[in-house]
Protein backbone atom coordinates (compact mmCIF):
# COMPACT_ATOMS: atom_id res chain seq x y z
CA UNK A 1 0.00 0.00 0.00
CA UNK A 2 1.50 3.36 -1.00
CA UNK A 3 1.93 6.11 1.39
CA UNK A 4 -1.72 8.01 -0.65
CA UNK A 5 -3.65 5.34 -0.76
CA UNK A 6 -2.90 5.11 2.95
CA UNK A 7 -3.79 8.95 3.54
CA UNK A 8 -7.22 8.11 1.77
CA UNK A 9 -7.79 5.56 4.18
CA UNK A 10 -7.20 7.36 7.06
CA UNK A 11 -9.45 10.37 5.74
CA UNK A 12 -12.42 8.63 5.08
CA UNK A 13 -12.20 6.57 8.84
CA UNK A 14 -11.67 10.22 10.37
CA UNK A 15 -14.57 11.89 8.22
CA UNK A 16 -12.38 13.87 6.27
CA UNK A 17 -13.12 12.80 2.76
CA UNK A 18 -16.40 10.81 1.89
CA UNK A 19 -16.39 7.17 2.00
CA UNK A 20 -16.69 5.34 -1.61
CA UNK A 21 -19.33 2.65 -0.53
CA UNK A 22 -21.46 2.88 2.54
CA UNK A 23 -23.64 -0.52 3.33
CA UNK A 24 -26.45 0.80 5.53
CA UNK A 25 -29.36 -0.87 7.30
CA UNK A 26 -27.57 -3.63 8.05
CA UNK A 27 -26.99 -6.32 10.80
CA UNK A 28 -22.98 -7.03 10.77
CA UNK A 29 -22.09 -10.42 11.59
CA UNK A 30 -18.91 -10.07 13.73
CA UNK A 31 -16.66 -13.39 13.60
CA UNK A 32 -14.00 -11.56 15.65
CA UNK A 33 -16.48 -11.31 18.94
CA UNK A 34 -19.23 -13.73 18.10
CA UNK A 35 -21.75 -10.68 18.02
CA UNK A 36 -24.03 -9.55 15.75
CA UNK A 37 -24.73 -5.82 15.75
CA UNK A 38 -27.09 -3.31 13.64
CA UNK A 39 -25.35 -0.38 11.94
CA UNK A 40 -23.32 0.99 8.68
CA UNK A 41 -19.96 -0.47 7.30
CA UNK A 42 -17.90 2.30 4.63
CA UNK A 43 -15.71 1.46 2.38
CA UNK A 44 -12.74 3.24 0.61
CA UNK A 45 -9.80 2.10 -1.39
CA UNK A 46 -11.24 -1.80 -1.56
CA UNK A 47 -10.82 -1.80 2.66
CA UNK A 48 -13.29 -0.90 5.24
CA UNK A 49 -12.90 1.78 6.86
CA UNK A 50 -15.77 2.28 9.57
CA UNK A 51 -18.34 -0.05 11.05
CA UNK A 52 -20.70 -0.02 13.20
CA UNK A 53 -22.79 3.07 15.05
CA UNK A 54 -20.53 5.63 13.23
CA UNK A 55 -22.45 7.17 10.40
CA UNK A 56 -20.52 7.93 6.95
CA UNK A 57 -21.13 10.03 3.86
CA UNK A 58 -20.80 7.78 0.90
CA UNK A 59 -21.23 8.50 -2.99
CA UNK A 60 -22.61 5.17 -3.59
CA UNK A 61 -25.04 4.07 -0.79
CA UNK A 62 -26.30 0.67 -0.17
CA UNK A 63 -29.71 -0.17 2.42
CA UNK A 64 -29.60 -3.55 3.54
CA UNK A 65 -32.58 -3.29 4.61
CA UNK A 66 -31.84 -4.83 7.89
CA UNK A 67 -30.55 -8.30 6.30
CA UNK A 68 -26.75 -9.73 7.43
CA UNK A 69 -24.21 -8.68 6.34
CA UNK A 70 -21.02 -11.32 6.74
CA UNK A 71 -17.35 -11.73 5.60
CA UNK A 72 -17.01 -13.39 2.11
CA UNK A 73 -16.72 -17.03 2.27
CA UNK A 74 -13.02 -18.44 2.10
CA UNK A 75 -12.62 -21.90 0.50
CA UNK A 76 -10.07 -23.50 2.42
CA UNK A 77 -8.46 -25.75 -0.12
CA UNK A 78 -9.66 -26.42 -3.71
CA UNK A 79 -8.73 -27.96 -7.29
CA UNK A 80 -10.35 -25.48 -9.91
CA UNK A 81 -9.54 -28.12 -12.26
CA UNK A 82 -11.79 -30.75 -10.47
CA UNK A 83 -14.65 -27.78 -11.60
CA UNK A 84 -13.85 -29.40 -14.74
CA UNK A 85 -14.14 -25.39 -15.70
CA UNK A 86 -11.73 -23.03 -16.56
CA UNK A 87 -10.50 -20.60 -13.69
CA UNK A 88 -12.79 -17.45 -15.27
CA UNK A 89 -15.86 -19.38 -15.34
CA UNK A 90 -15.63 -20.91 -11.97
CA UNK A 91 -15.49 -17.81 -10.14
CA UNK A 92 -18.58 -16.70 -12.44
CA UNK A 93 -20.38 -19.45 -10.82
CA UNK A 94 -19.09 -19.08 -6.90
CA UNK A 95 -18.77 -15.77 -6.69
CA UNK A 96 -22.51 -15.28 -6.23
CA UNK A 97 -22.85 -17.96 -3.44
CA UNK A 98 -20.77 -15.89 -1.67
CA UNK A 99 -17.32 -17.03 -2.18
CA UNK A 100 -14.84 -14.63 -2.30
CA UNK A 101 -11.25 -16.44 -2.16
CA UNK A 102 -10.46 -19.91 -2.69
CA UNK A 103 -6.56 -21.18 -1.72
CA UNK A 104 -6.29 -23.52 -4.81
CA UNK A 105 -3.92 -25.85 -5.48
CA UNK A 106 -3.01 -26.77 -9.20
CA UNK A 107 -1.77 -29.82 -9.41
CA UNK A 108 -3.74 -31.32 -11.33
CA UNK A 109 -2.61 -29.13 -14.43
CA UNK A 110 0.82 -29.44 -13.04
CA UNK A 111 0.85 -33.31 -13.38
CA UNK A 112 -0.12 -33.08 -16.66
CA UNK A 113 1.74 -29.71 -17.95
CA UNK A 114 3.86 -29.11 -15.82
CA UNK A 115 5.36 -25.31 -14.78
CA UNK A 116 3.26 -24.04 -18.04
CA UNK A 117 0.32 -25.13 -16.71
CA UNK A 118 0.81 -23.51 -13.58
CA UNK A 119 1.23 -20.16 -15.25
CA UNK A 120 -1.77 -20.62 -17.10
CA UNK A 121 -3.82 -20.90 -14.09
CA UNK A 122 -2.46 -18.18 -12.67
CA UNK A 123 -3.09 -16.52 -16.02
CA UNK A 124 -6.81 -17.18 -16.12
CA UNK A 125 -7.65 -16.51 -12.61
CA UNK A 126 -6.31 -13.00 -12.59
CA UNK A 127 -9.75 -12.86 -15.07
CA UNK A 128 -11.72 -13.12 -12.65
CA UNK A 129 -12.68 -11.19 -9.50
CA UNK A 130 -13.08 -14.12 -7.46
CA UNK A 131 -9.67 -13.69 -5.42
CA UNK A 132 -7.14 -16.87 -6.19
CA UNK A 133 -4.44 -17.61 -3.60
CA UNK A 134 -2.49 -20.52 -5.08
CA UNK A 135 0.02 -23.06 -3.42
CA UNK A 136 2.53 -24.50 -5.21
CA UNK A 137 2.30 -28.13 -6.00
CA UNK A 138 4.55 -30.66 -3.96
CA UNK A 139 4.30 -33.51 -5.14
CA UNK A 140 4.14 -34.00 -9.39
CA UNK A 141 3.84 -36.47 -9.58
CA UNK A 142 2.02 -37.52 -6.43
CA UNK A 143 4.12 -41.17 -5.80
CA UNK A 144 7.25 -42.51 -8.00
CA UNK A 145 5.20 -45.22 -9.09
CA UNK A 146 3.06 -43.30 -11.64
CA UNK A 147 3.41 -41.73 -14.89
CA UNK A 148 3.10 -37.96 -14.91
CA UNK A 149 3.47 -35.45 -17.47
CA UNK A 150 6.22 -33.78 -15.67
CA UNK A 151 8.56 -34.14 -12.47
CA UNK A 152 8.32 -30.49 -10.63
CA UNK A 153 11.58 -31.28 -7.63
CA UNK A 154 12.67 -28.45 -5.58
CA UNK A 155 14.68 -26.90 -7.54
CA UNK A 156 12.36 -26.51 -9.92
CA UNK A 157 9.85 -24.68 -8.05
CA UNK A 158 11.84 -22.20 -6.20
CA UNK A 159 11.47 -19.41 -8.22
CA UNK A 160 7.17 -19.56 -8.39
CA UNK A 161 6.83 -20.47 -4.78
CA UNK A 162 8.99 -17.22 -3.94
CA UNK A 163 6.56 -15.46 -5.46
CA UNK A 164 3.70 -13.74 -2.65
CA UNK A 165 0.71 -14.98 -4.94
CA UNK A 166 1.35 -18.25 -4.03
CA UNK A 167 0.78 -18.73 0.24
CA UNK A 168 3.48 -22.40 0.46
CA UNK A 169 3.41 -25.86 -0.64
CA UNK A 170 0.11 -27.46 -1.41
CA UNK A 171 -1.04 -30.78 -0.08
CA UNK A 172 2.25 -32.71 0.42
CA UNK A 173 0.26 -36.48 -1.03
CA UNK A 174 3.37 -38.37 -0.27
CA UNK A 175 2.67 -38.33 3.17
CA UNK A 176 4.93 -41.69 3.32
CA UNK A 177 7.89 -39.93 1.68
CA UNK A 178 7.90 -37.42 4.95
CA UNK A 179 7.75 -39.36 7.40
CA UNK A 180 10.37 -41.94 5.84
CA UNK A 181 12.68 -38.71 5.80
CA UNK A 182 12.98 -38.91 1.90
CA UNK A 183 15.63 -36.84 0.49
CA UNK A 184 13.78 -35.44 -2.26
CA UNK A 185 10.71 -34.54 -0.36
CA UNK A 186 12.40 -32.56 2.39
CA UNK A 187 14.76 -30.76 -0.23
CA UNK A 188 10.62 -29.45 -0.87
CA UNK A 189 9.89 -28.67 2.92
CA UNK A 190 13.59 -26.93 3.67
CA UNK A 191 12.88 -25.10 0.36
CA UNK A 192 8.96 -23.61 2.13
CA UNK A 193 10.61 -23.17 5.37
CA UNK A 194 13.69 -21.03 3.91
CA UNK A 195 11.03 -19.24 1.98
CA UNK A 196 8.28 -18.59 5.22
CA UNK A 197 6.16 -20.40 3.20
CA UNK A 198 3.30 -22.82 4.66
CA UNK A 199 2.62 -26.18 3.75
CA UNK A 200 -0.58 -28.05 2.94
CA UNK A 201 -1.47 -31.69 4.12
CA UNK A 202 -3.06 -34.95 3.27
CA UNK A 203 -2.79 -37.59 5.48
CA UNK A 204 -5.24 -40.08 5.42
CA UNK A 205 -5.92 -42.64 7.66
CA UNK A 206 -1.98 -41.38 9.46
CA UNK A 207 -2.13 -41.71 12.85
CA UNK A 208 0.22 -41.88 15.84
CA UNK A 209 3.67 -41.53 15.57
CA UNK A 210 3.87 -41.32 11.71
CA UNK A 211 1.68 -38.37 12.62
CA UNK A 212 4.05 -36.79 14.52
CA UNK A 213 6.52 -37.22 11.75
CA UNK A 214 4.56 -36.11 9.22
CA UNK A 215 4.07 -32.74 11.69
CA UNK A 216 7.14 -32.34 12.26
CA UNK A 217 7.90 -31.10 8.32
CA UNK A 218 5.32 -28.58 9.60
CA UNK A 219 2.30 -29.29 8.07
CA UNK A 220 -0.53 -26.92 8.81
CA UNK A 221 -3.47 -29.16 8.27
CA UNK A 222 -5.38 -31.63 6.70
CA UNK A 223 -8.32 -32.19 4.67
CA UNK A 224 -8.53 -36.16 4.72
CA UNK A 225 -10.19 -36.34 7.93
CA UNK A 226 -12.89 -39.09 8.22
CA UNK A 227 -13.72 -39.47 11.71
CA UNK A 228 -14.34 -37.97 14.52
CA UNK A 229 -11.02 -38.93 16.30
CA UNK A 230 -8.72 -38.59 13.70
CA UNK A 231 -9.74 -35.16 13.79
CA UNK A 232 -9.59 -34.70 17.59
CA UNK A 233 -5.88 -36.35 17.10
CA UNK A 234 -4.42 -33.60 14.52
CA UNK A 235 -6.30 -31.05 16.72
CA UNK A 236 -5.18 -32.03 20.27
CA UNK A 237 -1.25 -32.30 18.16
CA UNK A 238 -1.46 -28.62 16.65
CA UNK A 239 -2.97 -29.14 13.30
CA UNK A 240 -6.14 -27.38 11.42
CA UNK A 241 -8.81 -30.01 10.48
CA UNK A 242 -10.20 -28.92 6.99
CA UNK A 243 -13.54 -30.38 7.33
CA UNK A 244 -14.65 -31.57 3.27
CA UNK A 245 -18.24 -31.19 1.61
CA UNK A 246 -17.30 -31.69 -2.20
CA UNK A 247 -19.23 -33.81 -5.03
CA UNK A 248 -17.19 -37.15 -4.02
CA UNK A 249 -16.33 -36.94 -0.69
CA UNK A 250 -18.89 -36.09 1.67
CA UNK A 251 -16.98 -35.94 5.72
CA UNK A 252 -18.62 -32.55 6.61
CA UNK A 253 -21.72 -34.52 8.72
CA UNK A 254 -20.06 -37.12 10.59
CA UNK A 255 -17.61 -34.49 11.32
CA UNK A 256 -19.33 -31.45 12.06
CA UNK A 257 -20.40 -34.01 15.21
CA UNK A 258 -16.95 -33.46 16.88
CA UNK A 259 -17.01 -29.27 16.38
CA UNK A 260 -17.11 -27.72 20.35
CA UNK A 261 -16.70 -24.33 21.40
CA UNK A 262 -13.07 -25.07 22.66
CA UNK A 263 -12.14 -26.44 19.34
CA UNK A 264 -14.24 -24.97 16.75
CA UNK A 265 -11.25 -22.12 15.80
CA UNK A 266 -9.34 -24.93 14.58
CA UNK A 267 -11.78 -26.01 12.12
CA UNK A 268 -12.01 -24.90 8.73
CA UNK A 269 -14.53 -25.47 5.72
CA UNK A 270 -13.34 -26.31 2.41
CA UNK A 271 -14.77 -28.27 -0.86
CA UNK A 272 -11.81 -30.04 -2.23
CA UNK A 273 -13.63 -31.18 -5.67
CA UNK A 274 -16.53 -29.72 -6.67
CA UNK A 275 -18.26 -29.97 -10.26
CA UNK A 276 -20.76 -27.48 -11.54
CA UNK A 277 -23.61 -29.43 -11.01
CA UNK A 278 -23.25 -29.70 -7.35
CA UNK A 279 -22.61 -25.61 -7.32
CA UNK A 280 -25.45 -24.83 -9.33
CA UNK A 281 -27.61 -27.69 -8.10
CA UNK A 282 -27.15 -26.78 -3.94
CA UNK A 283 -23.75 -23.70 -3.77
CA UNK A 284 -20.40 -23.42 -2.56
CA UNK A 285 -19.87 -22.74 0.68
CA UNK A 286 -22.98 -21.29 1.41
CA UNK A 287 -23.89 -24.79 0.67
CA UNK A 288 -21.74 -26.33 3.51
CA UNK A 289 -22.59 -23.69 6.19
CA UNK A 290 -26.09 -24.83 5.51
CA UNK A 291 -25.25 -28.36 6.60
CA UNK A 292 -23.59 -27.19 9.44
CA UNK A 293 -26.40 -25.47 10.69
CA UNK A 294 -28.68 -28.33 10.05
CA UNK A 295 -26.40 -30.65 11.94
CA UNK A 296 -26.79 -28.47 14.72
CA UNK A 297 -23.57 -25.69 14.54
CA UNK A 298 -24.49 -22.21 15.82
CA UNK A 299 -24.55 -20.19 12.69
CA UNK A 300 -22.01 -17.61 13.46
CA UNK A 301 -19.42 -20.84 14.34
CA UNK A 302 -20.16 -22.01 11.02
CA UNK A 303 -19.18 -18.73 9.21
CA UNK A 304 -15.70 -18.52 11.60
CA UNK A 305 -14.83 -21.76 9.73
CA UNK A 306 -15.55 -20.34 6.07
CA UNK A 307 -13.99 -16.95 7.03
CA UNK A 308 -11.69 -15.90 9.98
CA UNK A 309 -10.61 -19.44 10.99
CA UNK A 310 -9.07 -20.09 7.18
CA UNK A 311 -7.72 -16.87 7.22
CA UNK A 312 -6.08 -17.47 10.62
CA UNK A 313 -4.97 -20.52 9.51
CA UNK A 314 -3.19 -19.64 6.06
CA UNK A 315 -1.67 -16.49 7.33
CA UNK A 316 -4.42 -14.22 5.20
CA UNK A 317 -4.38 -11.03 7.89
CA UNK A 318 -6.23 -8.94 5.36
CA UNK A 319 -9.35 -10.66 4.99
CA UNK A 320 -12.17 -13.10 7.07
CA UNK A 321 -13.57 -10.64 9.01
CA UNK A 322 -15.51 -7.57 8.86
CA UNK A 323 -13.05 -5.49 10.79
CA UNK A 324 -11.09 -1.87 10.22
CA UNK A 325 -8.31 -1.98 7.48
CA UNK A 326 -9.84 -5.67 5.81
CA UNK A 327 -9.98 -5.60 2.32
CA UNK A 328 -13.96 -4.85 1.59
CA UNK A 329 -15.25 -8.88 0.62
CA UNK A 330 -18.56 -8.91 1.69
CA UNK A 331 -21.93 -11.01 1.64
CA UNK A 332 -25.26 -10.01 2.87
CA UNK A 333 -27.52 -12.59 3.22
CA UNK A 334 -31.03 -12.52 3.96
CA UNK A 335 -31.01 -15.42 6.96
CA UNK A 336 -28.27 -17.17 8.93
CA UNK A 337 -30.09 -20.71 7.99
CA UNK A 338 -30.53 -21.34 4.74
CA UNK A 339 -27.79 -18.48 3.92
CA UNK A 340 -29.07 -17.12 0.91
CA UNK A 341 -26.90 -14.98 -0.67
CA UNK A 342 -28.76 -11.25 -2.25
CA UNK A 343 -25.22 -9.28 -2.74
CA UNK A 344 -21.10 -9.83 -2.96
CA UNK A 345 -18.90 -7.17 -2.61
CA UNK A 346 -15.13 -7.57 -3.42
CA UNK A 347 -13.21 -5.44 -2.91
CA UNK A 348 -15.90 -3.02 -2.32
CA UNK A 349 -17.38 -3.42 -5.76
CA UNK A 350 -20.77 -5.21 -6.33
CA UNK A 351 -19.25 -8.46 -8.55
CA UNK A 352 -23.12 -10.48 -8.02
CA UNK A 353 -26.34 -9.96 -7.16
CA UNK A 354 -29.72 -12.16 -6.96
CA UNK A 355 -27.29 -14.85 -8.32
CA UNK A 356 -26.19 -13.57 -11.48
CA UNK A 357 -22.20 -12.68 -11.46
CA UNK A 358 -21.77 -9.06 -12.87
CA UNK A 359 -18.27 -8.14 -14.41
CA UNK A 360 -17.37 -9.32 -17.94
CA UNK A 361 -15.00 -12.74 -18.72
CA UNK A 362 -12.14 -12.06 -20.96
CA UNK A 363 -11.08 -15.88 -21.03
CA UNK A 364 -7.05 -16.42 -20.97
CA UNK A 365 -4.89 -18.00 -23.81
CA UNK A 366 -5.17 -21.72 -23.35
CA UNK A 367 -3.20 -23.25 -26.33
CA UNK A 368 0.35 -23.88 -24.17
CA UNK A 369 -2.08 -26.32 -22.27
CA UNK A 370 -3.75 -28.28 -25.13
CA UNK A 371 -3.75 -31.23 -27.66
CA UNK A 372 -2.38 -33.11 -24.00
CA UNK A 373 -3.49 -36.81 -25.27
CA UNK A 374 -0.46 -38.83 -26.46
CA UNK A 375 -1.07 -42.63 -26.45
CA UNK A 376 1.25 -45.13 -27.73
CA UNK A 377 0.12 -48.52 -28.99
CA UNK A 378 -3.13 -49.36 -27.60
CA UNK A 379 -5.07 -51.97 -28.39
CA UNK A 380 -8.03 -54.33 -26.86
CA UNK A 381 -5.39 -57.21 -26.18
CA UNK A 382 -3.84 -54.59 -23.91
CA UNK A 383 -7.02 -54.95 -21.31
CA UNK A 384 -6.79 -58.52 -21.02
CA UNK A 385 -5.77 -60.07 -17.21
CA UNK A 386 -4.03 -63.10 -17.67
CA UNK A 387 -4.70 -65.15 -14.51
CA UNK A 388 -4.03 -68.40 -13.44
CA UNK A 389 -6.99 -68.92 -11.32
CA UNK A 390 -10.18 -67.10 -10.08
CA UNK A 391 -9.59 -65.42 -6.73
CA UNK A 392 -8.64 -62.07 -7.52
CA UNK A 393 -7.96 -58.21 -5.74
CA UNK A 394 -10.67 -55.99 -6.25
CA UNK A 395 -10.98 -52.81 -5.45
CA UNK A 396 -13.67 -52.33 -3.76
CA UNK A 397 -15.89 -48.78 -3.59
CA UNK A 398 -16.74 -47.14 0.20
CA UNK A 399 -20.05 -44.98 0.03
CA UNK A 400 -19.22 -40.88 -0.04
CA UNK A 401 -15.93 -40.92 -0.22
CA UNK A 402 -12.83 -42.17 -2.35
CA UNK A 403 -10.82 -44.52 0.31
CA UNK A 404 -11.27 -48.36 -1.15
CA UNK A 405 -11.16 -51.70 0.78
CA UNK A 406 -8.70 -54.34 -0.75
CA UNK A 407 -11.01 -57.06 -1.28
CA UNK A 408 -10.21 -60.71 -2.51
CA UNK A 409 -13.49 -62.28 -4.40
CA UNK A 410 -14.01 -65.22 -6.58
CA UNK A 411 -14.35 -64.09 -10.42
CA UNK A 412 -14.69 -66.00 -13.55
CA UNK A 413 -12.34 -66.36 -16.16
CA UNK A 414 -12.16 -67.78 -19.42
CA UNK A 415 -9.74 -70.58 -20.90
CA UNK A 416 -6.68 -67.70 -21.58
CA UNK A 417 -7.15 -66.35 -17.76
CA UNK A 418 -8.85 -63.05 -18.71
CA UNK A 419 -11.90 -61.93 -16.50
CA UNK A 420 -15.33 -62.57 -17.75
CA UNK A 421 -17.67 -60.31 -16.60
CA UNK A 422 -21.42 -61.06 -15.06
CA UNK A 423 -23.85 -58.63 -14.48
CA UNK A 424 -24.60 -60.15 -11.47
CA UNK A 425 -22.36 -59.56 -9.50
CA UNK A 426 -20.95 -56.09 -8.92
CA UNK A 427 -17.31 -56.41 -10.16
CA UNK A 428 -15.89 -55.15 -13.55
CA UNK A 429 -12.98 -54.48 -15.02
CA UNK A 430 -10.70 -51.10 -14.66
CA UNK A 431 -7.76 -49.82 -16.75
CA UNK A 432 -5.17 -47.20 -16.45
CA UNK A 433 -3.79 -46.05 -19.96
CA UNK A 434 -0.95 -43.65 -19.88
CA UNK A 435 -1.26 -40.27 -21.92
CA UNK A 436 1.12 -37.79 -21.74
CA UNK A 437 5.03 -39.56 -22.99
CA UNK A 438 3.70 -42.43 -25.26
CA UNK A 439 5.21 -45.06 -22.93
CA UNK A 440 2.38 -47.39 -24.25
CA UNK A 441 1.86 -48.43 -20.59
CA UNK A 442 -1.33 -50.04 -19.47
CA UNK A 443 -2.67 -51.27 -16.00
CA UNK A 444 -5.52 -53.39 -15.88
CA UNK A 445 -7.79 -54.33 -12.57
CA UNK A 446 -11.25 -54.95 -11.04
CA UNK A 447 -13.52 -52.82 -9.44
CA UNK A 448 -16.07 -53.84 -7.29
CA UNK A 449 -18.87 -51.56 -5.91
CA UNK A 450 -19.56 -49.38 -9.12
CA UNK A 451 -22.79 -51.10 -9.90
CA UNK A 452 -21.98 -51.16 -13.70
CA UNK A 453 -24.46 -53.93 -15.77
CA UNK A 454 -23.30 -52.84 -19.35
CA UNK A 455 -21.36 -50.32 -21.39
CA UNK A 456 -18.11 -48.50 -20.45
CA UNK A 457 -17.01 -45.24 -18.85
CA UNK A 458 -14.23 -43.49 -19.70
CA UNK A 459 -12.33 -40.33 -18.45
CA UNK A 460 -8.58 -38.19 -18.76
CA UNK A 461 -9.39 -37.12 -15.29
CA UNK A 462 -7.40 -39.49 -13.00
CA UNK A 463 -6.19 -38.44 -9.88
CA UNK A 464 -3.41 -37.15 -9.22
CA UNK A 465 -1.66 -38.14 -12.80
CA UNK A 466 -4.51 -37.69 -14.80
CA UNK A 467 -4.02 -40.90 -17.58
CA UNK A 468 -6.90 -41.72 -19.05
CA UNK A 469 -8.85 -44.56 -16.49
CA UNK A 470 -11.87 -46.48 -17.23
CA UNK A 471 -13.95 -48.92 -16.23
CA UNK A 472 -16.51 -51.86 -18.45
CA UNK A 473 -18.30 -54.58 -19.14
CA UNK A 474 -16.03 -55.71 -21.89
CA UNK A 475 -12.94 -55.49 -23.44
CA UNK A 476 -14.05 -53.89 -26.85
CA UNK A 477 -16.48 -51.56 -24.97
CA UNK A 478 -13.65 -50.10 -22.98
CA UNK A 479 -11.12 -50.15 -25.87
CA UNK A 480 -13.77 -47.85 -28.17
CA UNK A 481 -14.20 -45.62 -24.57
CA UNK A 482 -10.63 -44.70 -24.22
CA UNK A 483 -10.17 -44.58 -28.22
CA UNK A 484 -12.98 -41.61 -28.03
CA UNK A 485 -11.33 -39.89 -25.59
CA UNK A 486 -7.92 -39.81 -27.61
CA UNK A 487 -9.82 -38.74 -30.56
CA UNK A 488 -11.28 -35.66 -28.31
CA UNK A 489 -7.97 -34.68 -27.22
CA UNK A 490 -9.41 -35.39 -23.35
CA UNK A 491 -13.07 -35.99 -21.73
CA UNK A 492 -15.51 -37.86 -20.80
CA UNK A 493 -17.38 -40.71 -22.43
CA UNK A 494 -19.97 -43.32 -22.20
CA UNK A 495 -19.99 -46.47 -24.41
CA UNK A 496 -22.65 -48.96 -24.82
CA UNK A 497 -22.16 -51.84 -27.16
CA UNK A 498 -20.87 -50.19 -30.13
CA UNK A 499 -22.30 -46.72 -29.34
CA UNK A 500 -20.64 -44.34 -28.18
CA UNK A 501 -23.87 -42.52 -26.26
CA UNK A 502 -22.60 -39.20 -24.61
CA UNK A 503 -19.35 -37.29 -24.05
CA UNK A 504 -18.21 -34.25 -22.97
CA UNK A 505 -14.64 -32.89 -24.20
CA UNK A 506 -12.36 -31.46 -21.86
CA UNK A 507 -9.95 -29.57 -24.31
CA UNK A 508 -7.68 -28.13 -21.56
CA UNK A 509 -5.49 -30.66 -20.47
CA UNK A 510 -7.79 -33.36 -20.95
CA UNK A 511 -9.39 -31.55 -17.37
CA UNK A 512 -11.49 -28.71 -17.74
CA UNK A 513 -14.08 -27.94 -20.45
CA UNK A 514 -14.18 -24.26 -21.93
CA UNK A 515 -18.17 -23.82 -21.49
CA UNK A 516 -19.88 -22.11 -18.95
CA UNK A 517 -20.70 -23.72 -15.76
CA UNK A 518 -24.45 -23.63 -16.59
CA UNK A 519 -23.68 -25.24 -20.24
CA UNK A 520 -21.31 -28.04 -18.79
CA UNK A 521 -24.22 -28.40 -16.48
CA UNK A 522 -26.57 -29.42 -18.62
CA UNK A 523 -24.32 -32.50 -20.49
CA UNK A 524 -23.00 -33.14 -17.27
CA UNK A 525 -27.06 -34.23 -16.19
CA UNK A 526 -27.10 -35.97 -19.12
CA UNK A 527 -23.94 -37.70 -19.13
CA UNK A 528 -24.99 -38.92 -15.16
CA UNK A 529 -28.41 -39.66 -15.87
CA UNK A 530 -27.46 -41.92 -18.77
CA UNK A 531 -24.86 -43.27 -16.63
CA UNK A 532 -27.25 -44.41 -13.75
CA UNK A 533 -30.02 -45.48 -16.49
CA UNK A 534 -28.47 -47.25 -19.18
CA UNK A 535 -25.25 -48.82 -17.98
CA UNK A 536 -26.68 -49.26 -14.50
CA UNK A 537 -23.88 -47.68 -12.16
CA UNK A 538 -25.29 -47.44 -8.95
CA UNK A 539 -27.49 -44.07 -8.21
CA UNK A 540 -25.26 -43.41 -5.42
CA UNK A 541 -22.14 -43.79 -6.76
CA UNK A 542 -20.94 -40.17 -8.76
CA UNK A 543 -19.86 -42.16 -12.09
CA UNK A 544 -17.11 -39.29 -12.64
CA UNK A 545 -15.23 -38.36 -9.62
CA UNK A 546 -15.42 -41.87 -8.09
CA UNK A 547 -13.99 -43.56 -11.13
CA UNK A 548 -11.22 -40.57 -11.52
CA UNK A 549 -10.24 -41.40 -7.84
CA UNK A 550 -9.51 -44.93 -8.73
CA UNK A 551 -5.91 -44.19 -9.45
CA UNK A 552 -4.77 -41.89 -6.78
CA UNK A 553 -2.15 -44.46 -5.21
CA UNK A 554 -1.37 -42.12 -2.00
CA UNK A 555 -5.69 -42.60 -0.93
CA UNK A 556 -5.82 -46.37 1.23
CA UNK A 557 -6.28 -48.92 0.55
CA UNK A 558 -5.82 -49.99 -2.67
CA UNK A 559 -5.69 -48.22 -6.39
CA UNK A 560 -4.73 -48.93 -9.86
CA UNK A 561 -1.74 -46.79 -11.55
CA UNK A 562 -0.68 -47.15 -15.57
CA UNK A 563 1.82 -49.69 -13.90
CA UNK A 564 -0.54 -51.61 -11.94
CA UNK A 565 -2.59 -52.84 -9.02
CA UNK A 566 -1.11 -50.41 -5.63
CA UNK A 567 -1.59 -51.29 -2.10
CA UNK A 568 -1.35 -48.17 -0.36
CA UNK A 569 -0.58 -49.88 3.29
CA UNK A 570 2.44 -52.48 1.31
CA UNK A 571 3.41 -48.97 -0.63
CA UNK A 572 3.91 -51.10 -3.47
CA UNK A 573 2.17 -53.24 -6.32
CA UNK A 574 1.06 -56.03 -5.96
CA UNK A 575 -0.74 -58.40 -8.01
CA UNK A 576 -4.27 -58.70 -9.04
CA UNK A 577 -4.00 -62.60 -8.82
CA UNK A 578 -5.13 -63.32 -5.03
Amino acid sequence: MTKDELKVLIDTAAGRREADLVIRNCRIVNVLSGEICEGSVAVAGGRIVGMGAEDYDGAEIFDADGKFLVPGFIDAHVHIESAFLSPEQLGRIIVPCGTTTILADPHEIANVCGLAGIRYMRDAASRTRLRVIESMPSCVPATEFEDAGAVIEAADMEELLADENFFGLGEFMNAPAIINADSNALDKVELAARLGKLIDGHAPSVTGKNLNAYMCAGIVGDHECRTVDEMNERIAKGMYVLIREGSACHDLRPLIRGVTNANSRRCLLCSDDRQPKTILDLGDMDSNLRLCVEEGLDPITAIQMATVNVAEAFRLHDRGAIKIGALADLVLLNNLRDFGVESVWIGGELVARDGKYLPPIVPADSSAVRNSVHVKDFSADKLKLHLSGNRAHVIGITGGGVVTKKITATVTVDEAGDFVFDAAHDICKVAVIERHRMTGKVGVGLLGGFGLKRGAVAVSVAHDSHNIIAAGASNDEIFAAVNAIIDMQGGMVLVNGSQVIASIALPIAGLMSDLSGEELKVKLDDFHAKAHAQLGISPDVEPVMTLAFMSLPVIPEVKLTARGLFDYAAFDFISVEA
